[in-house]
């Protein structure tokens, strides 16, 4: 079977993203067929600072791209006029925006199996008009999703969201027993398509020890346990609602597949955790569940701080790619009427 192709968007042009690319380039090449969708003329820029001898092959299309392993496929939109790395400017969240459309123009095109993204600038985004916090909400809008979620995964931990980026006094307002079961639902599709056959999922509490028994709130009785409830009629295999404080842990050691958390810090700060535990090396996948497209991403930011140093992690874009690798794999065998991986 042939290697899906994955288009790898640039991210913002001031940030680290060309530079982790370039640096990973070869090694991605044994899990799939990047595409870079972005400008040709910075990612040569990030071959010089990272001192690489890599070359650019230009294309119009990724059915144009020879793959060789000398040689990085660019799918160049040429929107980048000067590069000043660590800024934000309206220029490089317009020239970032514009990457992401063209990616999954192609990818419900069939152009590409997948979307790779490297991180985004939200200030950059929004000086150039964007109403979207991030690439999720994008992504959604454009393929026309209404039930999706955020998972990231760290090693044997998998985490999703009921609400990401909202403040906390909303997300409190989010948790609903409607929601939490679309989370529930669209946390056990994307198992099935990273290749659990049989996935157990975990449910986190919304408040201290999940209520504990109605003593500290009444949330995880009146909204969570009734989504876990109708999850399990509907032949899921899930539990909880679960101590906040505990369940991450046990889902670590094995108890469950993932964990399906009520707000952004309540999944982030294990994944995190656990995700800088390396001599500061970041490493962690973000998969946007419930697309009709394929999307993985970098857990980490642009990191403007050391934009232009060549001493950029790849590792997070490394394991990003691989994990979108095994889900357009496992996609296709399931469209062809095969199992899963």
């Amino acid at each position: 079977m042939s290697k899906p192709t994955i288009g790898i968007t640039m991210g913002d042009p001031a940030g680290i993203g060309p530079e982790i690319i370039v640096t990973a380039y070869r090694e991605l090449r044994e899990a799939a067929d990047p595409v870079v969708i972005g400008d040709a003329g910075v990612v040569e820029a990030a071959c010089e600072v990272c001192g690489s001898a890599l070359g650019i092959e230009r294309v119009d299309s990724p059915e144009e791209a020879s793959f060789e392993r000398d040689r990085i496929p660019v799918l160049d939109l040429d929107n980048v006029d000067e590069l000043v790395r660590g800024v934000v400017r309206e220029a490089y969240g317009k020239a970032s925006l514009e990457y992401i459309e063209r990616a999954i123009e192609l990818a419900q095109a069939g152009g590409i199996d997948a979307i790779t993204t490297a991180p985004i600038n939200k200030q950059s985004t929004e000086l150039a008009g964007s109403e979207y916090a991030g690439h999720t909400g994008m992504l959604a809008d454009y393929t026309g999703t209404e039930n999706y979620s955020m998972m990231l995964i760290e090693g044997d931990l998998r985490v999703t969201h009921v609400s990401t980026h909202v403040p906390l006094r909303e997300a409190c307002d989010l948790v609903s027993e409607e929601a939490v079961l679309d989370t529930i639902r669209v946390t056990d599709e994307a198992l099935r398509e990273l290749g659990i056959a049989e996935p157990t999922i975990a449910v986190a509490g919304l408040n201290p020890h999940a209520s504990d028994g109605g003593l500290l709130g009444s949330e995880d009785g009146a909204e969570i346990e009734p989504a876990v409830s109708r999850a399990r009629e509907e032949g899921i295999d899930v539990f909880g609602p679960e101590s906040p404080d505990t369940v991450y842990v046990q889902a670590a050691r094995g108890a469950a597949d993932c964990v399906v958390s009520m707000y952004h810090d309540q999944g982030h700060i294990p994944i995190k955790m656990l995700g800088f535990a390396e001599g500061g090396a970041v490493s962690g996948v973000n998969v946007t569940i419930g697309l009709p497209i394929i999307r993985t991403s970098v857990d980490h930011g642009t990191a403007f701080d050391i934009a232009g140093e060549g001493i950029a992690s790849e590792r997070s874009l490394l394991e990003a790619v691989e994990v979108a690798s095994g889900m357009a794999g496992n996609r296709t065998r399931v469209e062809a009427g095969g199992e899963g991986a």
